[in-house]
Formats: structure tokens, C-alpha cells, sequence
């Protein structure tokens, strides 16, 4: 009778945790591509200096990251918004912040790097260009973000290099 009312209990806990997965859309290892971006960070410039901190946390049922920026100076700070799109396969993210600019990016993960990128544009000279920002998930803890424009497919300069380090 006891192993009957263990087998009873391990098959309702077993039942009730399938369910309650059942009920998360974005709880797939897809969704779960970028979480190691997932902290409250401490970011630094190639040099040591302090770029800025950064919180990144998971919203809206599992389904969206949310990245709010504040840098160490000058008093900028963004916001972005990063989902795992079902319908095209890949990631997004979209980035507001209070100067009025926005960027738009799309990517996927490959290896430990999460690489997204603009669509290309045209700049005032008539040159087309692209932003990508790689994450690079390092053996330590720490992750790595980079952000290149590239210009006419050769020419690269790097709009940003940070190593986030967490504080929790």
C-alpha cells in the first residue's frame, strides 16, 4: 500500500510539472539561447575604465530578455528588448534609447557568440553599411560584447568593446 501511494504522489508531481512546462511558449532550448546574458553587470571598456552597468532579466513569461543600460557617463541609458521570433527563426532585438535612436537586429547563436545585425543602410556618402553586435559567452563567467559598423563589406570600426562582469 505504501509503494502504492508513493507511485501515486511521484506520478501527480510528475504530471504537474509536465503541465506547467505545457504552459510556457518560450520555454524552449531555443528561447534559452541567450540567458547567458542573463545579470546585473558591471561593463568595462578594453581599457579598464568602467563603461557602464547593465541589468538583463527575463519578462513576459519567459519570452523576452530585457537589457536597461546605464552608462558611466553623461547621464545615457537605453532599453532593448530581445526575443527568439518563432515565425522567422531567428533572434531579434530592438534598442531605444533616451538620445531618440533605436537600432533593429536580427542573428542567431552560433557557438558560445550570440551575432546580430542591422539590415543594410545607406550613409551620407552613398556607402552601404551594417552594424553587428556579437556576445561572446567566455569560459569564466564573463561575456564580451562587441559592436562593429562595417561599411562597404571591408571597412570596420568598433562602435563598442565591453567585458560585462557580474555583481550578483
Amino acid at each position: 500500500m505504501k509503494t502504492l501511494f508513493i507511485a501515486v504522489i511521484l506520478s501527480f508531481f510528475t504530471l504537474s510539472i509536465s503541465a506547467q512546462n505545457n504552459n510556457c511558449k518560450c520555454c524552449t532550448k531555443q528561447h534559452s539561447e541567450f540567458d547567458f546574458w542573463i545579470g546585473t553587470w558591471e561593463v568595462t571598456n578594453p581599457d579598464g575604465s568602467k563603461a557602464g552597468k547593465n541589468k538583463i532579466e527575463k519578462v513576459q513569461g519567459e519570452c523576452v530578455l530585457q537589457e536597461s543600460w546605464t552608462s558611466a557617463s553623461s547621464g545615457y541609458t537605453g532599453t532593448s528588448n530581445n526575443f527568439y521570433n518563432l515565425k522567422t527563426k531567428q533572434w531579434e532585438q530592438i534598442w531605444i534609447d533616451n538620445q531618440g535612436a533605436s537600432l533593429h537586429m536580427k542573428g542567431n547563436k552560433i557557438g558560445d557568440q550570440m551575432i546580430l545585425r542591422t539590415d543594410d543602410e545607406t550613409n551620407a556618402q552613398g556607402k552601404t553599411f551594417f552594424h553587428r553586435v556579437t556576445w561572446t559567452a567566455n569560459e569564466d563567467g564573463t561575456v564580451r560584447q562587441l559592436w562593429e559598423t562595417i561599411t562597404d563589406k571591408t571597412e570596420v570600426t568598433i562602435a563598442f568593446d565591453g567585458l560585462y562582469k557580474k555583481v550578483e
